[in-house]
Formats: structure tokens, sequence, C-alpha cells
């Protein structure tokens, strides 16, 4: 009998990788649902950045952009890296490339840094696309342990004990997704020492950079003496601009590494939408308020929410988050129920939308994250919704 041959309509890669339960929440959305869910902002994208795409495409931007970003996007990126964080670029043409969103940016980090087999430590919690992305690039994920007891700072001596042979990089994400966590000064020191004792590259996610509370500073890896050919960092549009949908980011890195990520990004999406690249010429050039606007109102909602957590039986938040839009609450006292069929449980019962923090790797089972990226009005409501449900203290 002649041997039956493996089908070959979807590669064993992309068949292996985790399933995510964000498809069966959104699956519920409608009449009377509230979602705590959302990782982007609520907020409309800023009229001046609007207009300037409007312009753009009056002024005929509607053709292939250079691969790397538009000159003078370059040399405004440039500008800003060095006034917000501290990171000296002698040449934007050669050590910035602009991307369809940070994701992307990732990605081609990823892809220009590493090979099959070799090995990269990523946060556990963490962003649920890390491990993903390694494996597209069938490199193996090792994630180093985040918990609440420590702040959701990382113990860099345990960091140390995870480095072998085939490792070649960490990922660095701060402020976090899903902790909310700001690394100190003081372990991003320990963790650049550990990069070059031991010759890895560091990818660090910087995608939450504005939106830092109680007075806590945002400190950029990259902009360490000495670390200049050892970090490529990943910036976003999305989060500090509300610019989501229009899928625009940027990374800066060694020279020889960027024009290596330049030209995958040819092979991928040849550049960003270069409408999109006229806007953000626009944020990262025009006015400032608005972004400080946004992170007021964030810092706001945040205090209110821990408020009224704080009220709420069977949900306990050791680590106030410092940065980014998010709460990450432990689940107490409810038995057996996985944090999957926790936020099932909340949704079918209470109709608001969380996220199980299994989603963001083992160490977040027990946990659940709640978004604040959402209207105050409706983040009061689901909150009181989930007290009735759950109990007051």
């Amino acid at each position: 009998m002649a041997e039956k041959h493996k089908s070959h309509i979807v590669s064993e890669r992309v068949s292996e990788l985790p399933h995510s339960i964000f498809s069966k929440l959104v699956g519920f959305m409608g009449k009377g649902v509230i979602s705590l869910g959302p990782g982007e902002p609520d907020f409309a994208t800023p009229q001046h950045i609007a207009k300037a795409a409007k312009k753009a495409i009056d002024e005929g931007y509607t053709h292939y952009p250079p691969t790397s970003g538009y000159p003078d996007l370059l040399e405004a990126l440039a500008k800003k890296l060095k006034r917000a964080n501290g990171i000296d670029v002698d040449d934007p043409q050669k050590r910035i490339c602009v991307t369809c969103g940070s994701t992307e940016s990732l990605l081609l980090s990823m892809i220009s840094a590493v090979d099959p087999t070799e090995a990269v430590l990523i946060p556990d919690p963490g962003f649920i696309a890390y491990g993903p992305m390694l494996e597209m690039v069938d490199a193996e994920p090792v994630p180093y342990p985040l918990s609440d007891s420590s702040g959701f700072q990382i113990d860099t001596d345990a960091m140390r004990k995870l480095i072998k042979p085939k490792t070649v990089g960490i990922v660095l994400n701060t402020p976090s997704n899903p902790t909310g966590t700001v690394l100190t000064r003081s372990v991003l020191e320990e963790i650049a020492d550990i990069a070059v004792d031991n010759n890895l590259m560091i990818i660090s996610d910087e995608a939450y950079e504005d939106f830092v509370f109680n007075g806590k500073k945002h400190v950029s890896i990259g902009s360490f003496n000495g670390m200049e050919d050892y970090v490529v960092t990943n910036f976003s549009f999305s989060k500090s601009y509300a610019m989501a949908g229009w899928r625009v980011g940027y990374a800066v890195g060694p020279a020889e590494f960027m024009e290596t990520m330049s030209k995958d990004h040819l092979y991928t999406a040849i550049a960003a939408p270069s409408v999109s690249q006229r806007a953000a010429l626009a944020a990262v050039t025009g006015p400032q308020k608005c972004v400080q606007d946004m992170a007021k109102e964030y810092e706001k909602r945040r205090d209110f929410m821990l408020k009224r957590l704080d009220e709420i039986s069977c949900l306990e938040v050791k680590v106030k988050p410092e940065g980014a839009f998010y709460v990450f609450p432990r689940i107490n006292s409810l038995g057996k129920m996985d944090s999957e069929k926790f936020s099932l449980w909340l949704m079918k019962e209470a109709k608001v939308i969380t996220i199980p923090g299994s989603e963001f790797g083992s160490m977040g089972e027990g946990f659940i994250r709640l978004s604040y990226a959402t209207d105050m009005k409706l983040i009061a409501e689901a909150l009181d919704r989930m007290e009735k449900l759950l109990g007051s203290r």
C-alpha cells in the first residue's frame, strides 16, 4: 500500500501556532456588552494629523514610498529620538526604518536577528505576539518569568540562568502589556550588561512610551552608552497618537542591522503606507498637547479603576500599573476556575469582556487584563456589573 502523504494545505509551522481567545470574545460583542479588552486608544486621531493625510492625498502621495521611509520623516524621527529617548541617530537614512506598525517592526527585528533553532528570551506574562513571531521564523521563544511578588520587574539573576549557547536575543517591553510595569533604569542597566557579556541583541518594544504615570520616567535602553550595537528599539504611532488603524511604526538600531531589516521590509510590505507616513510626519512635528491630554485622561481612568477594584471581591491588584493602559488583577477565591473560564463567565453573566491572563503566557494564569482605553462611563458601568456579580469587600 502506498504511504499516505501529509497534507500540505497548511504548513506545520503555522498550524502549531497557539490559538487565541480573542476571536471567541469578539464573537460575543453585541448590544449591552461592554469591552474592557481593547489594546488600542478609544480616542479619535487628532485633527491636525487627519488633515495632513487628506492634504497628502490631494498632493499625490498615493505611490510607493521609499522602503525605509520618506527622508523628511526619518529626519524628524531622529530629532524625536534624541529629544524624547536620548538615542543619537547619526544617519537617519541608515539607522531608522518606518514600518506597518510596531508589530511589523518587531517581526522584522526577529527575522533580521534570529536564525532557525536559535533562542530568544521573552517576557511571561508578555504581549501575545512575541512567542508566535519567533515560532514563525523557526526559532525558540524562552519565557523569563515575571511575578507580581516582585512588582513584575525582571529578575536579572534568573535571566542569566536561562541563557544557553543558542540564545541570541532578549525581548523587552516597557511600559508593559499586560502588566503596565515600567522597567527601572537599574534593571535595564543590568540587562545591558547581560547583553554585552553574552553578545545578545535586545529587541525593545516601547509602544507605550508616552503613557507613564506616578512621576515615573520611561527609559530607552538604546540610549545607554555602548549599547548602540546591541539594541533595536521599536516604536508605534498607534498608541501615542491614536493611530492604530493607520498602521505605522518605526525601528531604530545599528546601521548594518537596519540595512538588513529594510531589505526584509522590501519583501514583506515594501514600505509603510504613503499617506500614513505623511500623517506620521504631522504627528511627530506637530503639537504634542494631544498626547499629553490622552495621558492625563488615562491616568485619571487608571486611578478610578484601581479604586473600584479595591471594592470588588475576588480581584486583587498587588502591583499598580505605572504605564500603558491596563490593569492586571489577580483572581482570588473562585475555586478551580482558570482565567479563561473566568473571563468567559464574566462575559456570559455580566456582559463585560476582559482578557484572560493565560493569553499572555503561563505566568499570566490566575490573572485577567482590564483595559482603561475605554470611555469612563463605560468603565464605571462595567465595574458596577462586576461588583454585582462578584460581590464587594
